[in-house]
């Protein structure tokens, strides 16, 4: 039944994907000081806190450069600015002074040279991780290389994890254009998360189709590689969908429950957990399937 369908399943992520793209190329990608430069100011006001168009008015005249003013928590503010001397500094603190009575709760300062080798090396673990994924897969996969090679098995992984971590990416652009959200090293390590987790439901699938090309082999029974892939996926889907649901209801209750500075990490390992959910169930073995059906094609 999942086979005769599974055109139709590769039309939602070729679309979410088509919109990412678009969304990344207009409006770009936001980086934070994390991976830019720059410092990071968190205040708290011991009174009411003033409205954060206050804020901005009092700061202009400072002549420091765009500065993001973001609402923490209740009394707090999270000020993102270029970086900043210790004079600098204490003038910014003056200003929001005169709004009420302010407290620094913590101060932050990044060099620009750091935050390219944060981003260097980020782009170095996505690196080995697609390799290590694809080397580790044609390993497992050794035995099974018919009809599909065990190093293709790794290669379709690799291309439903950039799905999977385009679609945050995407959003992000979005996020960023609309209210200013930031790519940091907590983005980072949500997407790492979500290429652990995607990764680890994929091969489940994976696993199943393994064992039951085995056991056609085993027991001489010949069976399209479709149906093959149809019946693995049905006899998976429902752990699948379980374990990530229950994820994601923790992670929607971080987003809507838990503080401010984990809200656009829980948002990204939510979008990715669904996203990766999806692909694992009903892109990566059905890529299997066109590949099988495109090399037939082929070879006749």
């Amino acid at each position: 039944m999942i086979s005769k369908y599974q055109n139709y399943f590769f039309i939602l992520p070729g679309a979410l994907s088509l919109i990412a793209v678009i969304a990344i190329v207009t409006f770009g990608l936001k980086p934070g000081i994390d991976l830019s430069g720059g410092s990071l100011l968190h205040v708290s006001y011991m009174q009411d806190r003033p409205d954060a168009e206050d804020i901005r008015t009092a700061i202009e005249p400072l002549d420091y450069g765009q500065i993001l003013v973001q609402p923490s928590g209740e009394k707090d503010y999270l000020l993102r600015q270029r970086a900043l001397s210790p004079e600098e500094k204490k003038s910014l603190l003056e200003a929001l002074g005169n709004k009420g009575e302010v407290q620094e709760v913590q101060f932050n300062s990044i060099g620009p040279s750091i935050g390219a080798e944060l981003v260097r090396k980020a782009w170095v673990a996505v690196t080995l991780i697609a390799i290590l994924i694809i080397a580790f897969i044609a390993f497992a996969f050794r035995k099974v290389s018919k009809p599909i090679a065990s190093w293709k098995y790794g290669v379709v992984a690799i291309i439903t994890l950039l799905h999977d971590i385009l679609i945050p990416l995407g959003l992000f652009a979005y996020l960023g254009y609309i209210r200013g959200a930031e790519l940091d090293a907590l983005f980072i390590v949500a997407l790492l998360t979500i290429l652990g987790i995607s990764i680890n439901d994929t091969i489940v699938v994976f696993d199943r189709i393994r064992e039951n090309l085995k056991e056609n082999d085993d027991r001489n029974r010949h069976e399209a590689f479709k149906d093959v892939v149809s019946r693995s996926i049905s006899q998976t889907i429902t752990r699948s969908v379980n374990t990530s649901v229950t994820v994601i209801i923790v992670l929607l209750a971080l987003f809507f429950l838990g503080p401010s500075a984990t809200k656009d990490f829980a948002l990204t390992l939510t979008v990715g957990m669904i996203a990766g959910t999806y692909s694992s169930i009903f892109l990566a073995s059905p890529l299997l399937v066109v590949w099988d059906n495109w090399s037939r094609r082929n070879t006749v």
